[in-house]
């Protein structure tokens, strides 16, 4: 057990707080005035999802969490359960719920290989790539000055999910996709490439 001060409670570090497992997203240590120091950061309970604010103080201290990570490949998703066989040995098959795979499950395809992120005996989440490569399967073409809403159109990606992407992408592309945003990065890849 690892035991952090307060200005080692950094960005992705992971952390033990009200006995439960935080993600650190922002970290700033400062000083008011005569003050002593403080690090104010932002964490992210990793069973709830929860996001909130709090301030560290130079007296106290947190236990680093032991946070396990195991790669998995995805198989498929029926009614919110999503299904994943260890990597190294297909037969061990398990499902995890739409809760803790999050948004981000809608951008999973299948034979993505993922990593499986698991507190003491409980699995707290999934951790995916930040950009994933997704064909599109459905784009309407372009019309000749439509480019009133800023030049982009929604289509569709083989996953299922729809995102704004620039007029120039037709169907057969493969588009890069930030999966945490949800946002269209770039083109990869196609039937005009």
């Amino acid at each position: 057990m690892t035991m952090l001060d307060y200005s080692e409670i950094t960005e992705r570090k992971y952390i033990v707080f009200n006995g439960e497992p935080w993600e650190v997203l922002t970290s700033h240590v400062f000083r008011k005035q005569q003050r002593k120091p403080v690090n104010a950061t932002k964490i992210r309970n990793l069973i709830t999802g929860k996001v909130t604010e709090q301030s560290f103080h130079v007296s106290e201290k947190v236990e680093e969490a032991e946070i396990d990570s195991k790669d998995v490949k995805f198989l498929f998703s029926n009614r919110g359960q999503f299904t994943f066989c260890d990597s190294k040995d297909p037969s061990q098959r398990f499902s995890l719920s739409e809760e803790i795979i999050g948004d981000r499950g809608k951008f999973l395809k299948s034979n993505s290989i993922v990593q499986v992120l698991s507190f003491g005996e409980r699995t707290i989440g999934v951790k995916m790539p930040i950009k994933m490569e997704l064909k599109v399967i459905e784009a309407h073409p372009a019309v000749k000055g439509n480019t009133a809403q800023g030049g982009t159109k929604t289509v569709k990606l083989e996953t299922g999910v729809e995102i704004q992407a620039p007029m120039f992408i037709k169907e057969g592309d493969v588009v890069r996709v930030n999966t945490e945003t949800g946002d269209y990065s770039e083109r990869v890849g196609g039937s005009n490439f």
